[in-house]
């Protein structure tokens, strides 16, 4: 699996971390292994701007998903033909983050990690505008970040911190 992390931000960021956690997050969603992801770390006044041309809402966010291809009910961006497929590129706003960070009460570390699996999430079609598709997607990131974390206390890296 092909992950690219461009980091734009100006923030010093554990960029391995975030290639592990969004790996182990595609593997445990069976993506074909020969997928490509494309990550952007970005500072405050780039998200805004993404934020207000791609989802006409203003200020910045933490991430936003942009999938390579429109997503067919059921269907998978990797689903299509066998070898490498593109899934498409997930934007952080690490200095958005440190903020939710710091009001839930962990570290960036952990909120990069759990905004990286969410933006993953939407890459693979799920949405959380509903409330059924809140919970679905909610609880799979729920499980996903744990299952991540067990890995990592197993190998002995990288201790849950929240």
């Amino acid at each position: 699996m092909s992950i690219e992390v461009s980091n734009e931000s100006g923030l010093e960021v554990d960029e391995t971390e975030l290639v592990d956690v969004a790996r182990y997050a595609l593997g445990r969603m069976d993506v074909h292994p020969a997928a490509e992801l494309a990550m952007t770390l970005v500072d405050m006044p780039t998200m805004a701007d993404l934020h207000v041309r791609w989802m006409n809402l203003p200020g910045p966010t933490d991430v936003m998903s942009f999938p390579m291809d429109e997503i067919a009910p059921g269907g998978r961006p990797d689903a299509a033909a066998p070898g490498p497929t593109m899934l498409g590129d997930i934007v952080l706003c690490p200095q958005f983050a440190a903020g939710q960070a710091e009001e839930a009460g962990h570290s960036l570390r952990a909120e990069l990690a759990l905004l990286t699996v969410h933006g993953v999430l939407h890459l693979l079609g799920y949405d959380h505008a509903e409330p059924a598709e809140e919970k679905e997607m909610f609880g799979l990131q729920a499980e996903l970040l744990e299952g991540w974390y067990s890995a990592q206390d197993r190998r002995g890296r990288i201790p849950r911190d929240d």
